[in-house]
């Protein structure tokens, strides 16, 4: 009788990998089972439960200091008209031959998802002023489809801005002969909160990150030890804040 058993045990397995076990390898190659429901909404999810730190500095939070410039349309602009708003704030240059055309692309996605939301907006200073007239960035804001009404593209007196990158936001900018286009800067997006403090989510570690890469394209295919995109987190952090009345 011991043996009639194991025969039926083994024709239940048998037919068990012949009906089964190719399903499974079909879904496996139709890449079925990395498809599934469950991760919907996961990283809203995740996001709602982010906390994002103050960048502290000397113990007390960084704040963005007073500035006033020209925007694209002529306008005086300052810190006072981004206050109750959450912003990005970037420094490029409109010729700019490498890491710029990215993060403008990128930014302009983000511009797309607040379209109709004034309590958002951007920050944009040129890192070229000799070059980057109101003129200018007019033109390069229309043609980068550049619309928002709280996207402002300032210019003003170079040096002044060169001290709000390094000293107000701790985000390098210079002129450099040996760079492309003959400036250099880091492709980082800063995120500032309603009250103008600099905000962040924390890494892995538990570390602020502080700024957003803004130069890798937001769906980059990227290899291991290759720097990720962090658009998606950025646009999460800003819904965040701009949610946080």
């Amino acid at each position: 009788m011991k043996n009639y058993s194991y025969i039926g045990l083994f024709l239940v397995i048998v037919i068990f990998g012949i009906i089964v076990v190719p399903e499974i390898i079909d879904r496996v190659n139709e890449e079925e089972t990395v498809s599934s429901n469950r991760s919907d909404g996961r990283e809203e999810r995740a996001a709602a439960n982010v906390d994002l730190d103050y960048i502290m500095v000397n113990e007390e939070k960084k704040k963005v200091p007073p500035f006033e410039f020209i925007d694209q349309h002529g306008d005086t602009i300052t810190n006072k008209d981004y206050e109750g708003k959450v912003y990005i704030a970037e420094f490029f240059f409109s010729t700019c031959p490498t890491i710029c055309p990215i993060m403008k692309d990128n930014l302009v996605e983000v511009q797309d998802v607040f379209a109709s939301n004034e309590d958002f907006g951007i920050a944009s200073f040129s890192i070229d002023t000799r070059h980057d007239t109101p003129q200018v960035l007019k033109e390069y804001a229309v043609n980068n489809n550049i619309n928002h009404p709280n996207w402002h593209l300032m210019t003003g007196e170079q040096e002044d801005i060169y001290d709000l990158a390094n000293s107000g936001f701790n985000i390098y900018a210079g002129e450099d002969e040996n760079a492309a286009g003959g400036f250099a800067h880091s492709g980082y997006f800063a995120l500032v909160d309603r009250e103008g403090y600099i905000r962040s989510r924390k890494d892995s570690f538990g570390n602020p990150i502080i700024y957003y890469r803004g130069s890798v394209p937001r769906n980059a295919v990227v290899e291991p030890g290759e720097e990720e995109p962090q658009i998606d987190i950025l646009i999460a952090d800003a819904k965040r804040l701009v949610d946080d009345k």
